[in-house]
């Protein structure tokens, strides 16, 4: 079936957002295998034109299926309003010439989010997506050719390192364990990874972060080991679609610096401040747009 709304997919996927990892392009296709209320799903989406072409294989409707891509794509923001608004700020009107079409990527799973966020502090985009995607293929459920995310309670099982499985199984060479976090290759964030699953599982109930307030969300998630202020606001963004985020790290504080307070050097909390109350709900599409117009326009070459 065929959606008509404007979208940059290849863009979209491979923007770096910590929904999630791109999905696996087959015969033309992005394809992953997601939950429409609870049962698992094959989605098939490629670029049409302007628009999607889009199936998917399943036990549920098309509204379902079109709903649950919709909100993983964000199609029902309306980008050409949100052109007339960055056209209308002097500092930002060539953004949308360089990130055309570029939708936020929201994840069908926040928990996959949570531990994708963890994984990419400090870490390339590259290292942090094959991490992510090891996880999945160890300890998710297989559906077809694709893997789930494992839920928290199971990943809160998953040995931490070599010598923890060692400890703990049967296994008699300690070269032989590999069914651990730590040889995705997340690092010392893999005790962080297994206390956030534990916690997921046995403190906070991910459903009812949705219904709480940004400032109450925030103050929640930035509970979670290995969480600080800028991978709590990736996670809010991201995984719960709290659209006043403003995730701030260095880059953003450059770029931020460059436009609006003439290359002076102010904190990174003071930039995540200012973005979010400049730019209210639009602040997490105008940071998506901030760093993607930077690297695109040659801009992050020249504040380096």
């Amino acid at each position: 079936m065929m959606i008509k709304t404007p979208i940059d997919l290849e863009l979209t996927q491979k923007s770096g957002q910590t929904s999630q990892p791109p999905w696996c392009e087959v015969d033309g296709f992005y394809s992953n295998v997601i939950s429409v209320d609870g049962k698992p799903t094959i989605f098939n989406v490629r670029q049409s034109g302007e628009g999607l072409d889009f199936n998917y294989a399943g036990d549920v409707s098309d509204k379902q299926a079109i709903d649950k891509l919709n909100y993983i794509f964000d199609l029902n923001f309306d980008l050409d309003k949100f052109y007339k608004y960055l056209a209308d700020h002097s500092e930002l009107a060539d953004m949308s010439k360089f990130c055309n079409g570029l939708r936020l990527f929201l994840a069908p799973d926040p928990f996959e989010c949570i531990i994708s966020s963890i994984c990419s502090a400090n870490n390339s985009i590259k290292r942090w997506t094959k991490s992510i995607s090891q996880i999945k293929e160890n300890w998710g459920n297989q559906h077809g050719n694709y893997y789930a995310f494992p839920q928290s309670s199971d990943l809160a099982k998953v040995y931490l390192d070599d010598k923890d499985e060692f400890n703990l199984s049967n296994i008699q060479d300690i070269g032989s364990c590999t069914n651990n976090l730590k040889s995705c290759g997340v690092g010392y964030r893999a005790p962080y990874m297994r206390n956030a699953s534990e916690m997921f599982t046995d403190e906070i109930d991910l459903s009812d972060i949705f219904k709480m307030s940004y400032d109450e969300a925030f103050e929640i998630i930035l509970e979670v080991p290995g969480v600080g202020p800028k991978v709590a606001d990736c996670i809010l963004l991201y995984g719960f679609n709290f659209r006043e985020a403003f995730p701030s790290d260095v880059w953003i504080k450059r770029i931020v610096s460059h436009l609006y307070f003439d290359g002076k050097d102010i904190s990174v909390a003071k930039v995540r401040e200012f973005g979010m109350e400049e730019f209210e709900k639009n602040a997490g599409y105008v940071q998506l747009y901030l760093f993607h117009y930077a690297r695109k326009s040659g801009l992050m070459s020249k504040l380096k």
